[in-house]
């Protein structure tokens, strides 16, 4: 009997296959006390371990390339972490085993960032999978992981570690759908540059049987469970028709009477071009420049290596605009040569910009080699300061871009509310706004990316962050600059259009959604898009904004 279920939808297309689900295990160690004599061996059973798994990680990073290589070498660190180490080899010295030491001294650093705010929570998933890796060559045990199957399957999963999804084979795994997770989780993120269709925070998930049949709609979040053949039909044929739209779908992103809107490709580094260019972008309008930093947490990359990369991007557009956020660091990308590690609540403490001004020779350094690879190179280079919270944050950017020299566009992420409250201020002192509605809809609702329980609140379609989308936009309007949107909210087709009416003047996303986002564009009206924009911020929740948005459009 065909039943439905629901989850958020992350990643577009249709998936129908078996279910299989993700290999799981207890892997606690026995406790058992050592001798002495065994105290220095353990400590180097420990080492060994911890760098094998790192270097494992780094690996995988490097064959998946792009996003997922960041997100993997940030694991790797975590492995690395040299305080954790002390801890494990104290633990040692009082009689542990190496597997039991790291076993307890990780559920210690648990329970730290388990307590340590919404924010930081996120991050446990992460941790539990390097505590495993380690723990599981240890213990001479293979990693559960992705089921070795030989036919397509539907991969089911209480949530998935970067190191699994990065590596997932799109052959075999048709889609997946799991317990936790939010539509900004490093999960989700990946799946989209995968093409994978997939849901995340779908309640009782993992209570769904081996192999039986489901159908994932990633756009729409169901889960058909044993669709009729009639469901299957549909699916199918929305997806072909959907398919085919795509193919007929090229060009400069514009809406059915032409109003132009510039598709962008959100980047980790010269690794994703690639794929941005084979999806028709404009050109770049988020270069997340932290993976840059991530390869040594220990300090930054000199400024010959950071202008390499930075050119790398700028030839591959010669006509095209290139938008560089400067590094981002803190909260959940902590890097030790620049940001604290005794704050109670990193997410709301000293990151972004304000790591950046606390440090200015990391800014400098950066700034110079941006000024140094634009020489000689016909792209638009525009430099954007991640965590504006107001004109002043915004003139000391200006500030240090001038004295390095940089002579590109200047302008200011809006990802905290009090930026889009003041946006008229913030562009006396920058040329250009771009929405980072990951983070504004995590700063507006007080709810964690990374927590599937609050994602609701991080829905990019609650009426209130339309709200603050369209404050931002019309204070660009008023002053003449530019106002883009570079946040996941742009990977959404609908989505788009109601961004689109509510007057931003770009749209920036993963790779892998901007030919959805150019086909769906094309078919309505710059006038339908601000009709839908209107029904949707006059909602009172994000479902009904949805609801609303697409009975205007569809009914167009």
């Amino acid at each position: 009997m065909e039943t439905t279920l629901r989850g958020v939808g992350v990643s577009h297309g249709v998936a129908i296959g078996e279910v299989r689900h993700m290999g799981t295990a207890v892997l606690e160690p026995p406790v058992r006390q050592i001798l002495p004599e065994e105290t220095e061996r353990e400590k180097g059973r420990a080492r060994q371990a911890v760098e094998a798994v790192a270097a494992d990680l780094v690996a995988r990073g490097n064959l998946a390339g792009g996003e997922a290589q960041g997100v993997l070498e940030a694991q790797a660190m975590m492995a690395q972490d040299p305080e954790l180490m002390t801890d494990v080899e104290r633990r040692i010295a009082e009689g542990s085993t190496a597997e039991r030491g790291l076993y307890d001294a990780f559920a210690a650093y648990r329970t730290l960032l388990a307590n340590a705010g919404e924010y930081l929570a996120g991050r446990v998933a992460d941790l539990d999978d390097v505590r495993n890796r380690i723990v599981a060559r240890l213990l001479g045990v293979p990693m559960p992981g992705v089921p070795d199957s030989d036919h397509p399957y539907v991969l089911i999963a209480r949530d998935l570690a970067p190191a699994d999804t990065a590596l997932l084979d799109p052959a075999l795994v048709l889609g997946f759908v799991t317990e936790e997770g939010g539509p900004t989780s490093h999960s989700a993120i990946l799946a989209r540059a995968l093409g994978v269709p997939a849901v995340v925070a779908l309640p009782g998930a993992g209570e769904l049987a081996e192999g039986v049949v489901v159908a994932v709609d990633g756009g729409t979040g169901e889960v058909f469970v044993e669709p009729s053949a009639e469901k299957r039909a549909a699916l199918e044929g929305a997806a072909a028709a959907r398919e085919a739209a795509l193919a007929a779908s090229s060009g400069p992103g514009a809406t059915s009477d032409g109003h132009k809107m510039p598709l962008l490709a959100n980047i980790g580094g010269p690794g994703d071009v690639p794929a941005a260019l084979q999806a028709g972008a404009e050109g770049i309008g988020l270069f997340r420049t932290e993976f840059l930093f991530l390869d040594d947490s220990e300090q930054a990359p000199s400024e010959e290596k950071q202008i390499a990369a930075y050119r790398a991007v700028l030839e591959a557009f010669p006509e095209g605009r290139v938008v560089v956020r400067v590094l981002d660091a803190g909260a959940d990308k902590p890097l030790a040569f620049l940001t604290p590690a005794d704050e109670p609540n990193p997410a709301l403490g000293v990151r972004g910009l304000r790591s950046l001004l606390d440090h200015p020779d990391v800014l400098r350094t950066q700034l110079t080699a941006l000024s140094k690879a634009a020489g000689g190179q016909s792209a638009q280079l525009e430099v954007m300061a991640p965590m504006v919270a107001d004109r002043t944050d915004a003139k000391h950017f200006a500030d240090a871009c001038r004295e390095a020299g940089l002579r590109a566009k200047v302008g200011a992420m809006v990802e905290i509310p009090s930026a889009a409250l003041r946006a008229r201020s913030v562009l006396q002192e920058v040329e250009f706004l771009s929405l980072g509605t990951n983070d504004l809809a995590q700063y507006t609702f007080a709810a964690d990316r990374q927590v599937g329980a609050v994602s609701r609140l991080q829905d990019p379609w609650q009426p209130a962050l339309l709200d603050l989308v369209a404050l931002s936009a019309d204070g660009a309007r008023a002053e003449g600059r530019s106002c883009g949107v570079c946040g996941e909210a742009a990977a959404d087709p609908l989505l788009a259009c109601v961004l689109t009416g509510l007057g931003v003047t770009s749209l920036s996303m993963g790779a892998a959604s901007l030919p959805y986002v150019r086909a769906t564009l094309s078919q309505y009206t710059l006038a339908q898009c601000e009709r839908a924009a209107a029904a949707a911020r006059a909602a009172d929740s994000a479902e009904d904004a949805r609801s609303a948005a697409r009975a205007v459009l569809e009914g167009a």
